[in-house]
């Protein structure tokens, strides 16, 4: 059988919120160190694959990043956070 994955994480990001998901993190430690190890401009093109609705761009737009993209196969996901991006030109 196989698998929709566009489907699945569809229904994934419909029915659950993020504290019910294993990959969410309140605070993207291992991904803020990672970003930061590089000492990027603050105008540095980022892009979080697979982001969903992850908070890792919120931490990124407090460290003054203005140059975020967020790139996921599931519309629900990027619709859940989109809310906030667009005041904030996260693309």
């Amino acid at each position: 059988m196989k698998l929709d994955r566009k489907k699945h994480w569809e229904t994934v990001y419909e029915t659950k919120n993020p504290d019910q998901v294993s990959w969410t993190q309140e605070i993207p430690k291992t991904s803020l160190e990672f970003i930061r190890s590089f000492k990027l401009n603050k105008k540095a093109k980022i892009i979080d694959i697979g982001g969903g609705d992850s908070k890792l761009v919120d931490y990124l737009l407090k460290e003054g990043y203005n140059n975020i993209t967020v790139l996921d196969i599931s519309e629900k996901a990027i619709a859940k956070a989109k809310k906030d991006w667009e005041k904030r030109r996260v693309k």
